[in-house]
C-alpha cells in the first residue's frame, strides 16, 4: 500500500491526506477513549463495514496514529490505540469540530448537523 509516500510535500496537505478518508476523523475520535477491539469499534460506529474498517485502521497505522497490540483477554484477538503521535491530533479534531460548526452557522446549515453520539455510540461523558 505505502500510503507514506504517497503524501504530498506541503505541510497542510499532509495533514489533510493523513486525516482525509470516509472514517479516519471518526476513527481516531472514537479512539481518543482509549485502546478498542475491531469488533467494538464496528458496534461503536454506525455505518461502517468490517472492510472499511480495516482499512481505514491499516492506513492509519501505517500512518504512525494507531497501533495494534494483542488483546489481554483473548490471545487471537487484537486492539487498536492510538501511538504519541495519533494522541497529538486531539487538539486538531477538536478545532475542526468547531470550525464545522462555525462553518455550517455561517452557511446558515446549522440544521443540517448531527451529534457525534448520531455516529459513535456509547461515547463516555
Amino acid at each position: 500500500m505505502k500510503l507514506i509516500k504517497r503524501l504530498p510535500g506541503l505541510p497542510a496537505e499532509r495533514a489533510l491526506g493523513v486525516l482525509s478518508g470516509r472514517w479516519k476523523a471518526v476513527l481516531l475520535y472514537t479512539l481518543l477513549d482509549g485502546p478498542q477491539r475491531t469488533c467494538d469499534l464496528e458496534k461503536r460506529i454506525s455505518g461502517i463495514t468490517q472492510k472499511v474498517l480495516i482499512d481505514q485502521l491499516r492506513a492509519l497505522e501505517e500512518h504512525g496514529m494507531v497501533s495494534r497490540q494483542p488483546y489481554a483477554g483473548d490471545s487471537q484477538g487484537i486492539e487498536y490505540l492510538l501511538t504519541p503521535l495519533g494522541e497529538s491530533v486531539r487538539p486538531i479534531l477538536e478545532s475542526l469540530i468547531e470550525w464545522g460548526v462555525h462553518h455550517a452557522e455561517e452557511l446558515d446549515e446549522v440544521h443540517r448537523l448531527l451529534p457525534c453520539d448520531a455516529v459513535v455510540r456509547d461515547r463516555p461523558s
